[in-house]
């Protein structure tokens, strides 16, 4: 007895149909081949690298206008009162986590806001770090620590869902985390007239959290940047400039802002200190913005700067009444300046603090307990 094959509605018969799910799987095995092929091209690259004298496959910056120069805040022109644009384009303005990936050998972090959602676009970095981000959240605050931890947390967890648990969990331990707040918290305490004694601690306990939590999520090694000086800041010299002279320090800075960076600094370090001998597994270190920033200020000529007071880019007092609301209105010579905005350093400076970071040049002990080259081989 025949059987007769009736042909399907679509123009194929059985045989053709039988060819079509082969290319389909085909495709599938395909993707799936090319995907582990990509991870494995990436754990390849992170040999690589460890070759060059860095193991770190990527790099993962939480923070303020340190690291990102406003292309992570939406609407940023309109929702921050000191605006103020820092063209990470331009040689005259690099932020220093980008040297010190260029050391690394890792990709620029891009903006996490403007990431399309692909895992290509994670295992390159990110940056979850926004202008006027603190510490604290709630008030005035856009981006906290909170909201950028459960930003880093969300992408984590994707990568495990896309990679596996094992290739995840070997990419984040091989990842370097950077945390850079604290100068937009004490600069808003600072407007509202408080300078709270006890806030230094406040936000050395929220950020031993969130570091806490980060390598909960499998996070292994992670810098946290110190706050450089705020009260050396042209923004800050402006609003004080009707001061007694017994406001200022020996350098010309308000010491009262000073004194509450330190002493924030000097918990943050004690903070990581305590961190690396409770975390066994973990290894952070603490990098003193602070003293690096000092030191220039203190003998511009001797780094090759000629103005250590007002900004490269501004208008009024200080040329900080107003921030960078357009590149045209800068300096001709960036390089000379130590600070370009209201609150932020050129890339001239950055690149000192980048070589201080890596290789404790020309700042000793800039990063401690080790340098940051030391802690990615």
């Amino acid at each position: 007895m025949h059987v007769i094959t009736k042909k399907l509605d679509l123009g194929f018969d059985h045989m053709t149909l039988g060819v079509a799910m082969e290319l389909i799987r085909s495709a599938a095995l395909f993707k799936s081949l090319f995907f582990t092929a990509y991870v494995t091209l990436i754990g390849l690259l992170g040999l690589s690298l460890a070759a060059q004298g860095s193991s770190i496959t990527a790099m993962y910056l939480l923070g303020d206008s340190s690291v990102d120069c406003g292309l992570n805040a939406l609407f940023y022109p309109l929702l921050h009162r000191n605006f103020s644009i820092i063209p990470c384009d331009s040689d005259g303005t690099t932020l220093l986590p980008h040297l010190l990936a260029e050391e690394m050998g890792v990709p620029h972090s891009q903006p996490w806001y403007n990431q399309n959602g692909s895992i290509e676009a994670i295992l390159n970095g990110l940056s979850f770090g926004s202008p006027q981000a603190t510490i604290v959240s709630g008030g005035q605050s856009h981006q906290s620590l909170n909201q950028q931890l459960r930003q880093v947390l969300d992408t984590l967890q994707l990568l495990r869902l896309q990679l596996g648990l094992d290739t995840a969990r070997h990419f984040i331990q091989s990842s370097l985390f950077y945390f850079s707040f604290g100068e937009v918290d004490f600069i808003l305490d600072s407007s509202r007239g408080k300078n709270n004694l006890k806030f230094p601690q406040l936000l050395a306990s929220q950020m031993s959290v969130a570091i806490r939590n980060l390598h909960e999520a499998g996070a292994k090694k992670i810098v946290c940047m110190g706050i450089l000086p705020l009260g050396c800041t042209p923004r800050v010299l402006s609003q004080w400039r009707d001061s007694p002279a017994a406001v200022y320090d020996e350098k010309g800075c308000v010491k009262e802002m000073n004194e509450l960076v330190v002493n924030y600094n000097e918990l943050m370090e004690k903070q990581i200190v305590m961190l690396n001998e409770q975390l066994g597994d973990a290894r952070m270190v603490f990098c003193d913005a602070y003293k690096g920033m000092m030191e220039i200020i203190g003998n511009p000529r001797r780094y090759g700067f000629e103005e250590s007071r007002s900004a490269c880019c501004g208008l009024g007092s200080y040329n900080a009444s107003i921030g960078c609301v357009a590149k045209e209105i800068a300096c001709g010579r960036v390089r000379r300046h130590v600070w370009w905005d209201l609150y932020n350093p050129t890339g001239a400076v950055n690149s000192l603090l980048a070589n201080s970071a890596w290789r404790d040049q020309p700042f000793s002990s800039f990063c401690r307990p080790s340098t940051i080259g030391d802690l990615v081989k």
